[in-house]
């Protein structure tokens, strides 16, 4: 572990680039000063969403040391397909390694669907190289051919070109001179090499991946260019640092570079929060739950470290096996629609109402009802609140709404329809926890539920509840967590190299050679960043699986110079303690070694997020209001209390609710309440109801 000094204490801004809401939190550790800003985002051009955060908050551009962004540019690109034209030059024979893929389909019964690959046939072209999988030369490059398929793709309009040939992770020669001659030439820099940025075997996975780098590359240069141009234009002098899907961070200057990489930043920077808040809290091992508008959000984190995975399928036939958060998605968010269906049964979501026209109780022209407003009728969010457009809706008109819609068909009232949509709902979002936890083998009673996001507080002790889940931690700011995600993560860079050897025959000097090569770049990337950090560490593991499986185990290990039997070892208890299944007569085999090369930034200080002057001597004088809230078993006259006001040490003893400005936290009968030194709320799940 090497140690560097710490950084001068200073101001840091945060901002995350979400679909609805751009978000921003400026921490000044030398004043202890806390700015917070949320702007509708603008997704023409994202640019101008993080400006007005900024001005919002009365940031000074030159004061500021270091800002750090997250953001949906590529991740939308990919989904929308609003893609820049590219071409591909591969392997003579294998152009439509991108289409075969694998034995799946789109949908699991029936033969429908549709699959549309990033790169059209007729712009990916063949040219005679080939190597075998032993990294040996079968057929030599044919430089004329690779040069007229690159002017043939620049003739066509391609603004980036991908080199994607046979076998190039176990000799990638021929990549490199192919890239070597497309620079002679190619109008801009925006080339890619399958390798370069995964090099591990699997064609289909390493093509489509490279696909979308190239695809994307052209869309974030020119947008962190903009970006940048315009911080520097108000005064800030600094480097902008950009969060990547494996939840660290890249410097500005190459993350257009490895444009993938920075697919899915934005719910990796709120479990990097996850990981800073819950470790500062003494909860290491947490299962993260982000509920917003449209959707939820869970991941897994244990001993501080989130769960990432090089497997992240982003949409049917998209793999991009970069290392990524495993964050885990189901369309239940506050805007699902709930309806009866055909059958009589009652289903809340994936459609949701959106922003706009949004749930029936925003008051901007929705009529169909939703997990909001199913809130609403209990009683759990604030009429006031939610009724803040003008001409608001009347909390009769939602009533009538699920009388009707909902109550009639299934034979209930009003708020009886309210509750079983809840109940719905959790059941959904109980299952994407179960598919983090179970299923990974983790046992959701050792873990703390981290609820964050705008409804994610409203139903984490039901969700904690339903799963055994003894206690849950609400931030001290939910709604903007993935912006604190953002200031508090790390440097950190993944690599992947294929070994791909039985244990039997591996010799464990080779893969000591490719940790030692792994963590060299590592280290050499994280030397040329300008920012200051207080240390390296270096996290080391191995993707094994038995002899004739397809998935892959992912093996931690302590060290990197590790023997055969010791990885023997670690793989069967591994396999075991995921599927409580002893294959001993089967072999291991040795399929990737992954290094993880992390730069620690100084620790910041959290606790300033809920102003110390807004703080009350008494729980009493956090008190704003009583009403009735509806809980399973009936109504209870309900305590509301505002977050701010709360006092340094309080215990409150549930039913109760907590509002702030960004979200609202539900305390059920039973459970109990408390905060510490960062503000934070930790609700001790009682017995059940």
């Amino acid at each position: 572990m090497t140690q560097h000094p710490s950084p001068p204490k200073g101001a840091v801004a945060g901002v995350d680039v979400g679909g609805t809401f751009t978000d921003l939190v400026e921490l000044d550790q030398s004043t202890g000063r806390v700015r917070l800003a949320k702007v509708a985002s603008t997704l023409d051009n994202q640019a101008f969403g993080v400006l007005d955060a900024l001005d919002q908050a009365g940031c000074d551009l030159a004061a500021l040391d270091l800002i750090v962004h997250g953001t949906t540019t590529t991740t939308n690109a990919v989904l929308e397909r609003k893609l820049s034209k590219t071409g591909l030059i591969t392997t003579q024979g294998f152009r439509d390694v991108l289409e075969l893929g694998r034995r799946t389909r789109p949908q699991p019964y029936g033969m429908k669907g549709e699959f549309k690959p990033l790169i059209p046939r007729n712009l990916r072209l063949e040219i005679p190289e080939r190597m075998d999988a032993g990294g040996q030369i079968v057929t030599p490059l044919d430089e004329a051919a690779l040069c007229a398929a690159g002017k043939a793709l620049i003739d066509a309009g391609c603004e980036a070109v991908v080199v994607h040939f046979l076998h190039a992770y176990a000799n990638p020669a021929h990549e490199l001179r192919a890239a070597e001659l497309l620079r002679g030439f190619w109008p801009n820099s925006h080339i890619t090499m399958g390798h370069a940025l995964l090099s591990e075997s699997r064609e289909f996975e390493r093509g489509v991946t490279a696909a979308v780098n190239a695809s994307v590359q052209p869309l974030l240069d020119r947008y962190i260019q903009r970006l940048t141009d315009e911080l520097a234009a108000g005064g800030y002098a600094g480097d902008v640092l950009v969060m990547n899907g494996n939840g660290g961070m890249v410097s500005s200057r190459r993350v257009a570079l490895e444009a993938a990489k920075t697919v899915m930043s934005g719910p990796a920077s709120g479990v990097m929060a996850a990981a800073y808040t819950g470790r500062r809290a003494g909860h290491q091992n947490l299962i993260t739950y982000d509920m917003g508008g449209t959707s939820t959000d869970v991941a897994l984190i244990r001993g501080a470290e989130p769960t990432v995975s090089n497997e992240i399928e982003i949409e049917y036939a998209m793999p991009i096996h970069v290392p990524m958060v495993d964050v885990r998605t189901v369309g239940a968010g506050g805007g699902s629609i709930a309806r009866v269906n055909p059958a009589g049964l009652l289903e809340v979501g994936p459609e949701s109402a959106g922003a706009v026209p949004g749930p029936i109780c925003y008051g901007r022209g929705g009529t169909e009802p939703t997990i909001s407003d199913a809130n609403l009728l209990l009683g759990r969010l604030d009429p006031a609140g939610l009724n803040a457009v003008k001409g608001g809706i009347s909390l009769e008109t939602v009533q009538d709404i699920f009388a009707r819609d909902l109550g009639a068909p299934l034979g209930l009232d009003a708020e009886a329809a309210a509750a079983a949509v809840i109940k719905i709902a959790n059941m959904k979002m109980a299952g994407a926890i179960r598919m983090v936890s179970i299923s990974l083998g983790a046992d959701p009673r050792d873990y703390a539920l981290f609820a964050f996001g705008g409804a994610g507080p409203l139903h984490a002790a039901a969700l904690a509840r339903e799963l055994s889940i003894p206690r849950v931690l609400v931030p001290a700011r939910p709604g903007i967590t993935n912006a604190i995600g953002c200031v508090v993560a790390d440097l950190r860079h993944d690599f992947v190299n294929t070994v791909n050897t039985p244990l039997d025959a591996l010799d464990p000097a080779r893969l000591h050679e490719v940790f030692a090569a792994q963590t060299a770049e590592g280290e050499a990337l994280i030397g040329k960043e300008s920012i200051e950090i207080r240390e390296i560490r270096k996290l080391y593991s191995v993707d094994m699986q038995f002899v004739g499986q397809t998935h892959l185990l992912r093996v931690p290990l302590d060290r990197p110079d590790v023997d055969t039997e010791t990885l023997r070892q670690l793989f069967e208890a591994a396999y075991f303690e995921r599927f409580r299944v002893e294959l001993a007569d089967i072999r291991a085999n040795v399929v990737n070694a992954n290094t993880s090369v992390i730069g620690a930034r100084a620790e910041l200080d959290l606790s300033a997020l809920i102003d110390p002057a807004a703080r009350r001597q008494t729980l009493d004088e956090a008190e704003i209001s009583r009403r009735p809230v509806y809980f399973e078993g009936g109504w209870h006259d309900t305590p509301i209390y505002w977050r701010d006001h709360l006092p340094a040490d309080f215990t409150i003893t549930g039913p109760a609710i907590v509002q702030q400005m960004d979200t609202t936290v539900l305390i059920e009968p039973g459970d109990t309440a408390g905060g510490d030194a960062d503000g934070n709320i930790i609700i001790t799940i009682g017995e059940a109801q």
